[in-house]
């Protein structure tokens, strides 16, 4: 008998103790169990991938929300400054317009007071002219009579 045929005995051997300790089924076991892990790390990855797309479609929209109310707080204070400076302006008008309609109301007055005090005086110097043209011509107990009711009569027509 040659080699050849002990080593193919040998190999029949080998290979009837493999199936015989059940090598073939630890291997395909272990491979089973190496491709389930494999598939669950996969799962899971994909799992992850999902939810950080999730997250990321989430802070995107967050990020909207936060942009347009920036946006409609920007617009909210603009309106507000422009209404302040309307007031302001209207305010300012005002006050002027007060402020002029006061000037007046003294210059209305002043012309007034300038205005009696030019009658007042007029009246006095007639008064006095008409006493000395009176007392030169009447005497002193007439001129005195003529005086009160001259001054009586002025006195009605000033007030």
């Amino acid at each position: 008998m040659d080699a050849t045929f002990w080593a193919f005995v040998a190999l029949i051997i080998f290979l009837g103790i493999i199936f015989y300790m059940k090598v073939p089924g630890m291997i395909t076991k272990s491979l089973d169990e190496r491709a389930s892990k494999i598939r669950n790390e996969l799962d899971e990855a994909r799992r992850l991938r999902e939810e950080a797309q999730q997250l990321l479609a989430e802070y995107q929209r967050k990020r909207k929300e936060a942009e347009q109310e920036a946006g409609d707080i920007v617009a909210a204070a603009k309106r507000e400054a422009d209404q302040l400076v309307v007031e302001a302006q209207k305010k300012t008008e005002e006050y002027v317009a007060r402020r002029t309609a006061l000037a007046e109301q003294k210059i209305g007055q002043a012309e007034r007071d300038a205005v009696n005090e030019v009658r007042a005086s007029a009246v006095d110097i007639a008064v006095e002219a008409a006493r000395k043209l009176l007392g030169d011509k009447v005497d002193a107990k007439t001129g005195a009579e003529l005086f009160k009711s001259s001054l009586q009569e002025v006195k009605a027509k000033l007030n």
